[in-house]
């Protein structure tokens, strides 16, 4: 192999492939060795794969070989957060000591129709423990330890798809799964200077994966790019008799050509936020207002984030029922979180039933008002990473305002969100892209333009840049 396959593009990798330039083999050792090297020094990787990566590999090359080609994940490693089940005796720890030694004699319908595109399953991915729902406010809240950014190691990649966003960003593989119930792909997105996307409520079945709210969790991809996280959700999304939340609505990804070239900003949406995340988003709007054209927009006065809240702490308390009458809370890393089971089943029934009554109603006056765009734009967070030995605020137990997160949830609405530049302390901001339910290549195609006309997806920290040629 005649040049490193780190920090490629999943697309160009995939060309490569199918070319036959690079081997599957190969580009797996390749990754191999980057986790093996830098997985415990970021603490963003469980468990390594590497008998079933290599097996899958050369099934994949021999395929190939054959003229057998499966599209562009063919033959491509990736890496899938750790609450997905996966057989074969391989660990899904849902990022607790207490569940280490726990298997499944399944697979995850994602990770299943990853094997069917020929992608190559090359490690599960560190999380914070039961992804983040007993109520952590600490980068230490998993059982690999903190999770750290590319970026700097004194800070925090993100959850609660830590080890996703990390791995991505440390070029340990090409892509990887993460879930999202308030934040968890977005916010390691941002945190570790690469693309995530939320998929649509229903786009991606979730059969396998740790429930922690069932009208809230999403599974979604995590990639170097707007337009590999296309390329991914195309081949996970899909109807599955085994999630009945699951959409039937085909997913073909394609760049939007159908736009009306404007773009919503929610008024207040730069209020207590990072001067130089602020900094960030205002230049990119006046890059991004030489395609489109922006409006601030009022939103109905609704309570987004108490009726996110309230449902998410509701339904985590009954998925977590019996883990929470057995005491089990107490063996859990963070403090706080051995005793957040027990304030989620104060939630009164006529709460959580007022929550998604009014939930229904916030979706019929948001969707008004996105119908005038193609997508609302924010900054991802309100901060860059954070220390990775400090508390930090958090939207989901109110420490902090993310209004357009908790509406997004709730709603089930897509968000992507791609690198917009970085803080003086070279730190990574992102900036996010919301559309209306199922118009996912909307919002893709108009993060691909942003990234087409800029080179914050392209950087990547020099330590962790390939130093010599394999």
């Amino acid at each position: 192999m005649s040049e490193t396959p780190i920090f490629k593009s999943v697309r160009e990798l995939g060309f490569r492939i199918k070319s036959r330039d690079i081997s599957p083999v190969e580009v797996t050792k390749h990754f191999l060795d980057r986790l093996r090297k830098y997985g415990p020094e970021y603490n963003s990787v469980v468990t390594i794969t590497a008998d079933l990566a290599l097996k899958q590999a050369k099934s994949a090359e021999d395929e190939i070989f054959k003229g057998e080609y499966k599209g562009p994940l063919h033959g491509i490693p990736y890496g899938a957060k750790d609450l997905l089940a996966t057989s074969g005796g391989i660990p899904t720890t849902w990022g607790a000591k207490l569940f280490e030694s726990q298997t499944f004699n399944y697979d995850a319908t994602v990770v299943s129709k990853l094997r069917k595109s020929g992608a190559v399953l090359i490690a599960k991915l560190a999380m914070v423990e039961l992804a983040g729902g007993m109520g952590y406010r600490q980068p230490n809240a998993s059982i690999t330890g903190p999770c750290k950014s590319p970026w700097d190691k004194n800070t925090w990649a993100g959850g609660s798809s830590s080890g996703s966003g990390s791995a991505v960003g440390c070029g340990l593989v090409p892509f990887a799964i993460g879930s999202e119930t308030w934040g968890s792909i977005l916010s390691p997105a941002n945190n570790c200077g690469i693309s995530g996307l939320r998929p649509t409520y229903g786009r991606v079945s979730r059969y396998g994966a740790m429930a922690l709210s069932w009208t809230l969790d999403k599974l979604g991809p995590l990639a170097l790019s707007a337009d590999d996280c296309g390329l991914i959700l195309e081949a996970i999304a899909g109807k599955d008799h085994k999630d009945p939340s699951s959409s039937n609505r085909k997913y073909v990804y394609t760049r939007d050509v159908h736009r009306k070239n404007k773009l919503g900003i929610i008024k207040g949406v730069l209020d207590d936020i990072d001067e130089q995340v602020r900094s960030n988003f205002v230049r990119s709007i006046k890059d991004l207002e030489k395609k489109f054209e922006s409006t601030e927009i009022d939103l109905p006065d609704m309570p987004y984030q108490e009726v996110t809240r309230t449902i998410m702490l509701a339904e985590s308390s009954s998925a977590f029922e019996e883990f929470t009458e057995k005491g089990l809370a107490r063996n859990l890393t963070a403090p706080e979180d051995r005793y957040g089971p027990y304030a989620r089943t104060t939630v009164l029934a006529k709460d959580y039933i007022k929550a998604l009554r009014i939930r229904g109603v916030m979706a019929h006056q948001l969707d008004d008002i996105m119908s005038e765009f193609d997508a609302l734009i924010s900054p991802t967070r309100n901060t860059p990473a954070s220390p990775i030995d400090e508390e930090f605020r958090g939207s989901i137990t109110g420490a902090s305002r993310d209004i357009m997160g908790a509406a997004g949830n709730a709603l089930g609405l897509p968000s992507v969100s791609v690198p917009n530049g970085f803080t003086p302390d070279n730190l990574p901001t992102g900036i996010q892209f919301m559309g209306r339910a199922f118009q996912e290549n909307k919002i893709l195609s108009i993060a691909t333009d942003f990234q087409d006309d800029s080179d914050w997806h392209i950087q990547h920290p020099a330590e962790l840049l390939p130093k010599t040629e394999p």
